[in-house]
């Protein structure tokens, strides 16, 4: 469990965050609670990078909790995971539009975010994210945002990842009343990918949890259901 001292992170902050799992073993990597991205000057950038590294035949589940970001943020974010061959790994990054409950607008944000999973050293899954400025208003428009207040990035690598399309799509089929507005697609063999866009970040956790349930095929970190 990663526990951040200082409770956010704010403009010339840096972290660094290095996980290796050996072959043979599994490995779960999470947070005690959402991580957040606060005011910072214009001129300041905090920063994370992330880089995780999977032998063969282990298992690494990075599984962080929320990253809430705060009207006036600065953060860019990256995350880098190197597998060998053999090896298989799960991720979730959950991203919250400001305080809800605080009734906050994200009016002046600056967010970029990049992951790149390698295997064996080439590409097989490269994302990019970039926010600026009037986030909460971007996000109203029916092809960004749709009004959401949350969102999140799940993928699955592993020779297993193709038998949990199917039951996948049911899940987020029956989670459609709820405002979850989701997608999972098999990008290659082996390589499951799934996002999601929910009204808050209370309904995204509610189908998340089930997901990552099935995707890890185990109970998910405590803190997750608390």
């Amino acid at each position: 469990m990663l526990l951040n001292t200082a409770g956010g992170i704010t403009g010339g902050d840096r972290y660094v965050i290095r996980a290796h799992a050996r072959t043979g073993t599994g490995l779960t990597v999470t947070t005690q609670a959402a991580e957040r991205a606060y005011r910072a000057e214009k001129f300041e950038t905090g920063r994370q990078d992330t880089h995780l590294t999977v032998d063969d035949g282990a298992d690494l589940h990075w599984l962080p909790q929320e990253t809430i970001l705060f009207d006036g943020a600065r953060f860019r974010r990256r995350l880098t995971v190197d597998l060998n061959a053999d090896a298989s790994f799960l991720m979730v990054e959950p991203l919250v539009f400001g305080r809800a409950a605080m009734g906050e607008r994200l009016q002046d944000v600056a967010f970029n975010d990049r992951i790149e999973i390698r295997r064996d050293g080439i590409p097989i899954y490269l994302d990019a994210l970039s926010l600026d400025d009037a986030v909460s208003d971007q996000m109203k428009a029916p092809a960004r945002g749709g009004g959401a207040g949350a969102m999140a990035t799940v993928v699955r690598v592993s020779r297993a990842a193709d038998a949990h399309l199917d039951p996948l799509r049911a899940l987020l089929h029956d989670l459609k009343p709820t405002g979850l507005c989701a997608g999972v697609s098999l990008v290659r063999d082996g390589l499951l990918v799934l996002r999601a866009l929910a009204p808050d970040s209370h309904i995204l956790r509610q189908a998340l949890v089930p997901v990552l349930e099935r995707l890890a095929q185990q109970d998910i970190p405590r803190p997750w259901t608390i």
